[in-house]
């Protein structure tokens, strides 16, 4: 059975407990990886400034305490293999639904089911949010 790592166990500490209890059931059946919780005003500037985020502090919902967003990435991690992160989104958009669970994921921000509409891919993002 997969188990988060130190990193991610850390990572996902700074998040809302509702993330937390998801994440914390997925990892019993795919394995992956927490790259970032909480984000502080440099790092999210930083990420603002690479193009990896449309929010500059302290507009993105990794800037609360605690995060009511999250990154996860599908393990091993393989920045090339599209399918694997957007299979790895439905897997999480699954466990959310069954759990009653509102989350939005950065492949189908407005949660309408087609991602060819999406402006800006985040495959690694989850907030909390509303779901249609």
């Amino acid at each position: 059975m997969p188990r988060f790592g130190s990193r991610s166990r850390r990572n996902l500490k700074t998040c809302d407990k509702r993330l937390q209890d998801l994440f914390n059931e997925i990892i019993k059946h795919f394995d992956c990886s927490v790259l970032v919780g909480f984000r502080g005003r440099d790092e999210q500037n930083t990420a603002f400034d690479s193009g990896h985020s449309t929010k500059k502090w302290p507009d993105s919902k990794h800037n609360s305490k605690p995060s009511i967003a999250v990154d996860v990435a599908p393990y091993p991690i393989d920045w090339n293999d599209r399918e694997r992160f957007i299979y790895f989104g439905g897997v999480v958009k699954g466990f959310a639904y069954h759990l009653d669970f509102p989350i939005r994921w950065g492949g189908d921000w407005n949660n309408d089911t087609q991602l060819s509409d999406n402006k800006f891919d985040d495959l690694v993002h989850f907030e909390i949010g509303r779901v249609k």
